[in-house]
């Protein structure tokens, strides 16, 4: 009797300290061990991939993270379609509904017990908007019977905005949200081969993310109403993880279908997420940097503050997950100069860094992207199987915002920024 009492006072006492190892939400704010839980991060989006084609970079790659101390690592652990799926990383984990490549589990499985080991937290991305991965558009073609899809450029006569609608269309397909909630099922259920860990009891992971930049384009109400229900899903799966959506924010175009305020009322989503693109939204033109670079700050500063102030009002963190600028001059050339970079990345993570000290919501921020050791074919090729994998997706010309292990001034700069963040109390 004394011994059945002793072994269930040991697995209580191992069930509390898990539980306190996981990141919360308290008071608005992001809490690790007992304390506010500050970070820059990365995006590492090909973790799972590079895990299978080169084992040994993943741990050189990591221990180069740990060194700097980026801490957290926004990973995908969804991506679909065939080897034929243009502009997509390749192979994908879902190769047609409900059948996977047993390889990228295991590769996703030692991410994360690497990841574990160097005391990193995961923010895990499940599906995309775009189709760098597969993601809503794939799963719209599957559920109607393989139909093409409309790709965006580069695609000859790719239309973006006909791609978002097509994309759009995944909130009001039951048979594709079907598909992709028993995804959620495996992953969240899944046990890792390797620390014998449930996902969904390993504090490593610190969120479960619905998609890459969900936006809801021409389909705004279906949209909102998948945010709300998906998360619901996901806590009903795991009570012990946090859950964001992966908004991109109020993108400067309202045909985008984002409202960031409304988008992150459901009580089942936990923190806010923003994107913010300089470069992409036309607010800065690296062949005119001196006459475009001001104003770009100018806008960034506004776009970051407008984001802050409805976290603040909905009382929860917040976090800025992706930014990134190109080389000088918008080269592709691994050995170009990067000043206009480093002057940028130190102004957001300045900025992120201040109003952190005085507003404990801020949490976070990642760059994009850690290319590491890797480097593509040639300067603003398209990615091909067989490539290195780096930060810039494959349906982007290769080498645009990677960081890699010889950019050395711009890897002081996200140490420097590290370490101050992570000293926050």
């Amino acid at each position: 009797m004394k011994k059945n009492i002793y072994v269930l006072v040991v697995i209580l006492f191992q069930l509390m300290s898990n539980a306190q190892s996981f990141i919360k939400v308290e008071s608005g704010v992001l809490i690790k061990e007992g304390k506010p839980y500050h970070y820059v991060g990365t995006n590492f989006w090909y973790g799972m991939n590079l895990a299978v084609s080169d084992k040994e970079r993943l741990i050189r790659e990591l221990d180069r993270l740990n060194t700097l101390g980026v801490k957290n690592l926004r990973i995908m652990a969804g991506s679909e379609g065939s080897l034929d799926t243009p502009w997509s990383v390749q192979p994908a984990l879902q190769k047609e509904p409900g059948v996977y490549n047993q390889e990228l589990w295991t590769g996703l499985d030692f991410l994360l017990a690497e990841m574990k080991q160097r005391g990193m937290t995961a923010v895990v991305c499940l599906n995309n908007f775009w189709p760098w991965s597969g993601g809503f558009a794939q799963y719209i073609s599957w559920a109607n019977k393989n139909e093409t899809i409309p790709y965006p450029p580069p695609a000859e006569n790719g239309d973006w905005r006909k791609y978002q609608q097509y994309s759009a269309r995944f909130y009001s397909s039951k048979t594709a949200k079907k598909w992709f909630e028993n995804h959620i099922e495996k992953v969240v259920n899944r046990v890792n081969s390797i620390t014998k860990i449930p996902y969904k009891k390993d504090p490593a992971i610190m969120a479960w993310q619905l998609a890459n930049e969900p936006e809801g384009s021409n389909n705004v109400e279906d949209y909102r109403k998948w945010i709300h229900e998906t998360a619901q899903y996901i806590k009903k799966l795991d009570s012990n993880h946090l859950v964001s959506i992966g908004s991109e924010g109020n993108t400067p175009s309202p045909a985008n279908g984002t409202n960031f305020e409304k988008d992150h009322q459901s009580q089942y989503i936990d923190y806010c997420t923003f994107h913010l693109w300089v470069q992409n939204w036309g607010w800065y033109d690296p062949l005119k940097a001196k006459e475009t670079y001001d104003f770009a700050v100018q806008k960034a500063n506004s776009y970051i503050d407008e984001h802050v102030k409805i976290a603040q009002k909905l009382n929860k963190p917040i976090v800025l997950e992706e930014f990134g600028i190109s080389r000088d001059e918008n080269s592709y050339d691994a050995n170009s100069t990067v000043k206009v970079r480093d002057e940028y990345y130190k102004m957001i993570f300045d900025k992120i860094y201040t109003l952190s000290k005085t507003n404990p919501q801020v949490a976070g921020v990642n760059f994009w992207a850690w290319g590491g050791e890797g480097r593509p074919r040639t300067p603003m090729s398209i990615w091909k199987l067989g490539d290195d994998l780096i930060g810039d997706p494959p349906h982007e010309y290769q080498g645009w915002y990677s960081v890699y292990n010889t950019d050395l001034s711009t890897q002081e700069i996200i140490s420097d920024y590290a370490f101050k963040c992570h000293s926050l109390k």
